[in-house]
């Protein structure tokens, strides 16, 4: 099952330390317009080759721009076995739309 959440309480789980995996999976030009800080950047279009760089017992959390993509990349994790995933309601597009920080670095 995948599980979902807003952009509150990702900025929560951020503000407070949780040890999250946040997983960004748009592609490097949109990144570059600006992310979520702690955010790591693992395009949809290399997610299938790519996805096992991440360890499968973390707590992930996938965003994108609007929560299709990375609806799409929780999918390909749950194929593979991995369990403890979250899609992130809105994306980007809420992150921002709430006022919340970005960084272009």
């Amino acid at each position: 099952m995948i599980k979902s959440m807003n952009v509150e309480e990702l900025k929560s789980k951020l503000d407070n330390g949780e040890e999250i995996l946040l997983v960004d999976c748009r592609e490097q030009n949109e990144w570059d317009d600006g992310h979520i800080p702690q955010a790591q950047l693992l395009p949809l279009s290399e997610f299938q080759s790519r996805f096992s760089e991440l360890k499968e017992d973390a707590t992930i959390i996938l965003q994108c721009r609007s929560g299709k993509r990375s609806l799409s990349a929780c999918q390909i994790l749950l194929e593979n076995d991995y369990e403890n995933m979250t899609n992130l309601e809105g994306g980007i597009l809420a992150w921002i739309e709430k006022g919340f920080e970005i960084t272009t670095d």
